[in-house]
Parts: C-alpha cells; structure tokens; sequence
C-alpha cells in the first residue's frame, strides 16, 4: 500500500509528564514527519530525513501544524447531544429534566442513527477520534453508535446504559434483561474491527443491587470487557447513594460488593471520594475521569487531579456531553487547567495534552494502539493551527517555545484549530 508522510510540527510523548519535568515527557520535533502505512504510524522523526528515505511516499504538508494523536474522549453521552448547554440544574433535577425524556427518544432506530453519526462527525470536525460513550437502554442505540464510528473507521468503546429503578416508564429494564441485552450486544460487537464494548450501569441510584449483581456476573463471565459508571459526582448525589444502601461502606463499596470494581473499570467524576476508595482505586488499578467542563457547569465540585494522579490511579480526560457543555477537547483541557488553578495546581501544557490523548487511552487501556504517534499506533492524528483566530494568533506570535505558541490554542481554542484530522490514516 501507498505510505503517505505528513510532514509539521510533532508532539510525541515518552512517559507521563505528570511524573518528573513535564517537558522531559516530550519530544518535540519542529521540522517532523509521520509516515503511515496501512493506516499505522511506521515512522516518526525529522520530515527532511524522512521524505528522503521514503521518496515514494505521497506527501502532505501541514508546515507550522502540530501534529499530535488524535483527541481521546473517555467519557461521554451521545445521546445527550441535541440538549448539550441546557440551563440550571443540578445532576438529579437535570437528569429528570432533560436527559431522561431525550434519551426516551431512542427507542426510535432512525432517530439514534441521526444523533450517532451527528455526534462522531462533531467529534471527528474538534480533533477527537476516539470516544467512550453511554448509550441509553435500547439496545439499537448501542447498534446505531458502533455502526456509525465502523462506518468511519473509528475506535470507540460504548454499551447498553442499565436502569431498573428511579427513572422513568420507557427508561427501566430489569435485572435480567440487563444481563440479557448486555451480554448479546457484547457478544455481537466486542473486538469487532475497533469497537470495545463497555458494560454499563448508569450508576448504583438507578440499578438496584439485583442488576447490579448480574452485570457484575457478566463482568465476570467476559472479563476482557470494559465497565463504565458513574461515581461520587456531587454531594447530594452521595447522601442518596448512602440512603440506598444503608450497608455501604461508601459510594465506590456499592459497585465492589457486587463484583463492578477492576482494572478494567473505568469511574466518571470521581471528585468527593473517601480515602478507602481511592486505597481501593488505586490497589485494584482501576481508573477515573475528569470531566472539567461538566464539573464546572452543573456546580458539581473541583476534581483532585495532582492528588489523584500522585496515588498513580489512572486517569482519563472527558467532555462528559451534554452534562459538559463543548464536544471540544481543547476547551476541555482549558476547563481541567482552571479546576487545577483553584486547587492551587498549574498544569503545563505538556500534561493536558498528554490527557486528552495518551492518559485517557491508558485510562481506557488502550495505550500503544490509540492516543499517540509512536509507531505501530492506529494513525489516528489531529492537525492543530496554532494561529487559527486573531487573538490566539496575535499570542502565539510573541511565543519563544512550542508550548508557550500551544498554550492560547488550549485555553482558547475550538474547532477552527483543528487543521486536518485522520482516522487509520484517512483524512476526514
């Protein structure tokens, strides 16, 4: 197959810059190059060095783009785009106020086809190639989700969202139709071309412990699966965990007790926990997710990330649409360095780069194949123009490093930055 070379700025990155000098982490290479084949990175370095060994290989060049992996969205809900940036409610009102009578509208197949794919090409025009994401209870919204990202060639991780009490007629399964639906839809899409399936209780108020167990069963029965939920967002959330399950130790002990605590967990928030859950967390090595943007906007707390990071827990970064208000990756790093800022923590732009991309692939253990440009990683990449308004070119212009010119892109960027993306190698 034709090799194609694009040629830039590139950002590729060593280790976790959370750990030493953030700028140790990284290479930068401001004359770079990324050889594709057969939609993998096969090679990385200087873009001269690179056309002259590989003199066949058709070319693109992005000149002062910077070149990095493709953005990682580790927790979200596609159907909750269409009300993405609704006003004023906390997580439980809001829940009931307009997530639940939009995911309602699911059980239409048509109407889930039309949200999928108008959610994966918003992700794909803001640089993100990869998202993880809740699906509703109908199991053709999982169908339409993983249908829409194989038709283009999209890594994503989804699953059938379980609820069998404290919502809605229309938005409840049981115990066993959970176990039921979830275990057909793993079995039908899980490894299947780049789609990973996620089992998914919504969160411990919405399944009772009955459901509970039986996805915990699943979880057993295909340990190889992911499992997504939802744990410790907002406070009043955590008093209605407690009255729920009066035996709890904690929030984290409702989904331990019944077999939904592992490595290939994957816990959204995570901003009010108690020191035995994050022993647990961090023994177990599971990981959790920071939704800035979502934290911020329903009022549900700052997320410790320099504390969390430090008990080596692994961490992911997320838009949490539409309880986060922008499909963008960048305002989403801008939200994590001001949430890092009011804890008194400044994080450098190598760090949340290195979060929406390599951290939350580890985060969804799919570090090495999505999240970075080191070869023999899928060529999922996103082009980022560092001069793309005038107010972020006029700063980026007085810039005397490549992260000093990044940094206004972060914090003020959208997806008029995002220069070109690929999936698998394909520009889309």
């Amino acid at each position: 197959m034709t090799q194609q070379l694009l040629l830039g700025q590139t950002v590729q990155f060593t280790h976790d810059p959370f750990f030493g000098n953030p700028e140790d982490a990284a290479q930068i290479n401001t004359r770079g190059g990324v050889l594709i084949e057969d939609g993998r990175i096969v090679a990385v370095g200087n873009g001269d060095d690179l056309r002259r060994t590989h003199p066949q290989a058709r070319v693109t060049d992005h000149r002062d783009g910077l070149i990095t992996a493709g953005f990682v969205d580790a927790h979200m809900h596609y159907p909750q785009t269409a009300m993405i940036a609704s006003w004023g409610k906390r997580l439980i009102d809001w829940l009931n106020t307009y997530t639940f009578p939009e995911e309602m509208r699911f059980a239409d197949r048509a109407y889930a086809d039309d949200i999928a794919g108008r959610t994966l090409d918003l992700a794909l025009a803001h640089g993100t190639t990869t998202q993880a994401s809740f699906c509703t209870i109908h199991p053709t919204s999982v169908d339409a989700f993983f249908e829409a990202a194989t038709a283009r060639g999209m890594a994503v991780v989804g699953g059938k969202t379980c609820m069998d009490r404290n919502a809605p007629d229309g938005l409840r399964d049981t115990a066993q139709t959970a176990y039921d639906d979830s275990k057909a839809l793993l079995e039908k899409w899980h490894g299947r071309g780049r789609i990973t399936y996620a089992i998914t209780p919504r969160f411990s108020p919405t399944s009772a412990p009955d459901q509970l167990a039986a996805l915990g069963a699943l979880w057993t029965e295909h340990p190889d699966a992911l499992m997504q939920t939802h744990l410790s967002e907002q406070l009043d959330e955590i008093a209605w965990v407690r009255d729920l399950f009066p035996d709890a130790r904690d929030y984290l002990d409702t989904y331990e007790t019944f077999g939904l605590l592992g490595d290939r967990g994957l816990y959204g928030h995570a901003i009010h926990l108690e020191p035995r859950e994050l022993d647990r967390l961090a023994e177990v090595g599971a990981a959790v997710v920071h939704c800035p943007t979502s934290n911020t906007f329903i009022g549900s707390g700052l997320f410790d990330l320099p504390g969390i990071k430090a008990r080596g827990i692994r961490t992911g970064l997320a838009t949490d649409t539409g309880g986060g208000s922008s499909f963008s990756m960048l305002r989403t790093m801008a939200a994590a360095y001001e949430i890092a800022q009011l804890r008194g923590t400044a994080l450098h732009p190598a760090q949340l780069m290195w979060l929406a991309t390599e951290g939350s692939a580890q985060a969804l253990l799919m570090g090495g194949e999505i999240g970075s440009l080191n070869i023999g990683a899928a060529a999922d990449i996103a082009v980022l123009d560092l001069a793309s308004t005038p107010a972020i070119s006029q700063r980026s212009a007085r810039a005397d490093t490549v992260w000093e010119a990044l940094f206004p892109t972060i914090m003020m960027g959208d997806d008029r930055a995002i220069k070109a993306v690929y999936v698998a190698g394909v520009a889309v």
